[in-house]
């Protein structure tokens, strides 16, 4: 999962990194980069979205930023009751306290972001005892 150089480490989405109960439908979705590994002011999840697949409802305390990768697919502001589209390139960038949702398009999507800093509560299905 991690390669470390010197005061740099490298993180890949190889496998070991854990699973997120975020994907409504036809997907899945795993951190990357977040407080279990030691990151304190940032998180990154890779979200993989089937055809039309889709994400639960999300809304965090701060910002959250997230990249297209790969396929098309909508930002819904769920909050707003506004759409906007992606594609392979875009980014969005959702606002503290706006409740949205990532819809993939026919050709699915990868989406690789999150909330800045970290949202704890994406993680409580994680923590033992």
């Amino acid at each position: 999962m991690a390669v470390e150089l010197d005061r740099v480490t490298i993180f890949r989405d190889d496998g070991r990194c854990p699973d997120l109960p975020i994907v409504e439908r036809g997907g899945s979705a795993r951190a990357v980069i977040w407080p279990g590994i030691g990151a304190a002011l940032r998180s990154m999840h890779r979200i993989s979205l089937e055809p039309h697949g889709r994400t639960v409802e999300l809304e965090h305390p701060s910002e959250a930023v997230y990249y297209m990768i790969e396929g098309t697919g909508a930002a819904a502001d769920v909050s707003g009751g506004v759409r906007h589209d992606l594609v392979k390139g875009s980014m969005a960038h959702i606002d503290p306290g706006t409740r949205y949702v990532f819809e993939a398009g026919a050709d699915g999507a990868e989406i690789i972001g999150g909330p800045c800093p970290a949202d704890p509560r994406l993680y409580t299905h994680l923590e033992s005892g």
